[in-house]
Order: structure tokens, then sequence, then C-alpha cells
């Protein structure tokens, strides 16, 4: 939602609020761009307002880059529209591409905010291991040939269980915040013969912090860092000591609590 307009999308009568799922493939990330490029907001703003018959600008729970998908991104936005709120997914998934979908739609109070609400996320990440790659999962998880050791990566993700100072895996380019926060769980779970999960849950992300901090533990799977190395990585504050951003094809927004 643009700043300068916040007060007159406040003054109409609803406050809307959607679950979106989402292939971010063909997409510039979330966040809204200027044409010709193309971003989901800007999909689901230009639908949204056909079904409401208003102006539409979202607010959302974060910001997915170029190529991230998302199960359960939150969005929400004022609007006079009159459509029963029952009608609301049907009626948008309707007027949508099939890589984007409204999950749950519902009415919440004035104050709610998907983007300042949010308690904490979940993100999951996917790398597909095996002697070779699948066409079939090469839009939604990075492929690695090589063995990678399932209980070093679990002992580094360890180390980033707690409240601390995450600069080390802070991209250059995100808005200023603060670099502390807190992650309640980080773990690797094997799915199938050939994939690994990766799952992690905070009070709030830094830019790129999700894709560096798994670029970072791939490399203790491989061998070619310790457990110990990568506490020290986390330890330095120092950006340029962490591994290689993962590519963004493996990365998932996968719940927001409120």
């Amino acid at each position: 939602m643009k700043p300068e307009h916040k007060a007159e999308m406040k003054a109409r009568a609803r406050n809307i609020v959607l679950t979106v799922a989402y292939d971010g493939t063909a997409y510039h990330g979330f966040q809204r761009q200027t044409p010709p490029v193309v971003a989901v907001q800007n999909v689901l703003e230009e639908k949204l307002q056909l079904v409401f018959g208003d102006t539409i600008e979202l607010a959302a729970s974060g910001r997915t880059d170029a190529g991230v998908h998302a199960y359960g991104q939150v969005v929400n936005f004022f609007t006079n529209g009159t459509i029963p709120t029952e009608r609301i997914v049907r009626a948008v998934n309707s007027l949508l591409p099939p890589d984007i979908v409204v999950k749950e739609a519902h009415e919440a109070d004035f104050e709610f905010s998907a983007r300042h609400s949010a308690k904490s996320k979940t993100y999951i990440y996917r790398i597909q291991q095996g002697e070779t790659g699948s066409p079939f999962t090469q839009r939604y998880a990075w492929y690695e040939r090589r063995p990678l050791d399932v209980v070093s990566m679990q002992q580094a993700l360890d180390c980033i269980v707690g409240t601390h100072d995450f600069s080390a895996f802070r991209a250059a380019g995100g808005a200023p915040m603060l670099p502390i926060r807190t992650m309640y769980e980080a773990k690797v779970e094997e799915k199938g013969n050939d994939m690994l999960e990766f799952s992690i849950h905070g009070n709030g992300f830094l830019y790129h912090m999700v894709r560096n901090i798994i670029g970072t533990v791939v490399n203790v799977g491989l061998g070619r860092l310790t457990v110990a190395e990568f506490q020290r990585i986390m330890e330095s504050l120092d950006r340029k000591q962490a591994s290689a951003t993962a590519p963004a094809c493996g990365l998932y927004l996968y719940k927001v609590e409120y």
C-alpha cells in the first residue's frame, strides 16, 4: 500500500485479508513493479479491482524475490466493494492465471496489517538430490548431485536457533532494519528418495537471509565447512565470509502466523 494513500484506503468500509499461493517462476517477485515488468502484486491488484469495483492497493506479509514461491502469502486491502466474503475466493480465482491461487478470504478489523501484525513466518527450502536432475522439479528445487551430510547440516542449523545478529547472512540492497532476529526452529528432513526439505521458523527475516543460510549450510553438508566454521561465520557478522546465495527456485514462504 502506498503511504500517501493510506488514509484514503482506511476510510473505506472493509478490510479484506487473503491467503495466496503462487508459483513465482514467471514473476519478478511479489512486490508491484512498473510495466512491462510483472510481479505477483500487479496481477492480483488488477483482478481484485475487477471483482471489488474500486482501486486496490495490497499490503503483504513479505516481498518474495523473483522465482520464489509461496504456499501462504498473506495480503490485506481496504475496499468499498460489497461482494460477500464467502464468494471472494471463487470470484477472484476465476480471473487469475493458474499460477496464482487465492486459498482463503476473510474480513478483519481496521488495525490489521498483513505486514505489521505478523508474529512469525516459516520458510521452507527444497533441494533435489541424485545422479541426475529432474525436469519436474527444476523450477521448484535446487539440484545438487553430490551427496549432502544431513546430520552435519542439522548441527549447523542448530546454531541459528535463538536470538542472534544475522548480519553475516544479510544481502545488500534490502530495507534498513535491525539485524537481530529470533529463530524458533530450524531443521532439515529427507522427503522421499531424492528430496531434502529445510524449514526455518522465526519472528522475522532479513533480505535473502534464508537463501544465504541455506547456501552456507549446504557447504557444511558438502564437507567444505565444519559446523564450527559455520558458527564462526555467523558470529563474524560479515556477509563476505558466508557462502553464495542459494537459488531462488527452492524457496517457499510457507506460513505466516498472527
